[in-house]
């Protein structure tokens, strides 16, 4: 393997109709042989039923720093609740 190959990072789908879950990195020149890499390290005992690889460079995320900003916004729109609705009696169970 190359120092300059690199990182994929490996999602795995354990079965049709769940959602693929990260596996780890693998180190490849190119999509196909990452592909490959992947099924021979993360699925040897036939618990996969699809592996997807994305370049390591290519994943974006948010600022773990910049939680506040992101996602307490959500925090003030309380209409988006159910606390306030009441519920018809053939539903209370509920």
């Amino acid at each position: 393997m190359s120092a300059d190959w690199p990182a994929w990072e490996v999602f795995v789908r354990a079965r049709r109709g769940v959602n693929h879950v990260h596996a780890g990195t693998v180190h490849a020149p190119d999509a196909g042989l990452a592909i490959e890499n992947a099924r021979d390290l993360y699925t040897r005992r036939s618990e996969g039923v699809s592996l997807w690889v994305v370049r390591s460079s290519d994943v974006v995320s948010s600022d773990p720093d910049e939680r506040h900003s992101m996602f307490d916004p959500a925090a003030d729109k309380s209409y988006r609740q159910p606390t306030d609705y009441e519920l018809p009696p053939e539903v209370a169970h509920m």
